[in-house]
């Protein structure tokens, strides 16, 4: 019944696009300025209650003024997001400290958030661990009671299938996961033909054709429901460096199609934080530099197509928001009339209406320090409209 609700909804709010989506894709213009339209922003130090401590391995710090190892789990690291439809949203934690040698003790997690942009705040409702109860992970794990942990998966990108069930990209793999509704895995990691990060378990003296921690950054789930479309955050050697592969999975047969694209950097020095579907052609991909605070220039969102109209082996890409010139007209936040997420890694956005976007930020918990120098950045969520509609299929929003 909930479901049907929501499809609903999702007819209602598109109403009249069909017209218009049949341009979509051919206008190669930027979509012009965005405009903040909601902020809120979690504590860096928020931990789940009654959780166990983390940290160990990352040395005594302090690290930005915060000292380790911590007394709990800390709610940081936000790789991947998902619309719950009621005012919260699931959201996905990376693999914890930065890589697999000093992640052993940090539980891989699906948070439960209700950001409030009326007042700033975001609550942390609940949420669940990821597990491996029925010993579907062919390989040791770090843990006897199989709860995974950020040395065993480096998860980035999260979908949830319209039969309630997450997937969710990894990228020590580069791995795909089929979770249940409550965070137990329901089928053997799957990999992917031809490519190996460094971290992967099956290399058996191979070299690695990757780099580590490059595999599954962003996934859409495609408005078909049967498709996976995950996205590489690495360019596979022998590639031309700054291309990018998005591969498509179909659910099912349980296996690649075989069909896949190219999506390309603005620079080779790049790297995408997340990416979702719009329509059956078209992707939102978050495209950013390495640098934070002052030293970041480069924080996009991009509509890439597929189609490749102009022929050029790539796929197309508009411009439609640059996260560091945001109007504020407001002052939203308690920022001036130009705002900037000047965060290392953006790695969240999700389609609120036609014109309306989330984006979050990856906190790097307790390293980053993008938004003031010397001290972590909170975990922050923004609401952007954009300057023209997307004409998204009114699946994307379900």
């Amino acid at each position: 019944m909930r479901r049907l609700s929501i499809m609903c909804s999702a007819v209602a709010l598109t109403v009249g696009l069909a017209a218009p989506a049949a341009l979509a894709g051919e206008n190669t213009d930027d979509f012009g300025q965005a405009t903040l339209t909601g902020w809120a922003s979690l504590p860096a130090q928020t931990f789940v209650p009654g959780s166990e401590p983390s940290g160990a391995a990352i040395g005594a710090g302090p690290f930005n003024g915060i000292a380790a190892p911590f007394a709990g789990q800390p709610v940081q690291g936000f790789s991947g997001i998902v619309n719950r439809h009621d005012g919260t949203y699931d959201v996905l934690s990376d693999n914890g400290y930065g890589n697999k040698a000093n992640s052993a003790d940090f539980l891989l997690r699906v948070h439960r958030i209700e950001p409030d942009p009326r007042t700033g705040n975001v609550k942390v409702l609940g949420g669940f661990n990821l597990t491996d109860p029925n010993h579907k992970v062919p390989f040791a794990l770090t843990r006897a009671d199989r709860t995974l942990t950020g040395a065993d998966f480096d998860v980035e990108s999260i979908v949830r299938a319209y039969d309630g069930t997450y997937w969710m990209g990894d990228e020590f793999g580069p791995f795909l996961l089929h979770f249940s509704r409550t965070g137990k895995l329901l089928e053997a990691p799957i990999s992917l033909d031809g490519v190996k990060a460094p971290e992967n378990p099956y290399l058996n003296g191979q070299t690695p054709n990757i780099g580590s921690s490059k595999g599954f950054e962003g996934m859409a789930r495609g408005v078909d429901g049967r498709h996976l479309y995950p996205l590489l955050e690495g360019t596979v050697a022998g590639d031309i460096p700054g291309d990018l592969r998005i591969n498509e999975f179909d659910r099912k047969t349980g296996e690649y199609s075989g069909k896949r694209w190219t999506y390309r950097l603005e620079s080779k020095d790049n790297a995408i934080g997340d990416a979702i579907a719009v329509d059956k052609n078209r992707f939102l991909v978050i495209e950013r530099d390495g640098g934070q605070g002052d030293t970041a220039k480069f924080k996009r969102l991009y509509l890439a197509d597929k189609r490749d109209r102009n022929g050029d082996g790539v796929m197309d890409k508009t411009l439609v928001a640059d996260l560091m010139n945001i109007a504020n007209p407001k002052k939203l936040g308690g920022f001036g009339e130009t705002f900037t997420f000047p965060f290392q890694t953006i790695e969240d956005v999700v389609l609120l209406d036609d014109r309306t976007l989330a984006v979050l930020n990856d906190n790097n918990f307790p390293f980053s320090t993008g938004r003031t120098a010397g001290k972590a950045d909170n975990n922050e969520f923004i609401t952007i409209r954009l300057g023209d509609r997307l004409h998204a299929d009114w699946r994307a929003f379900l």
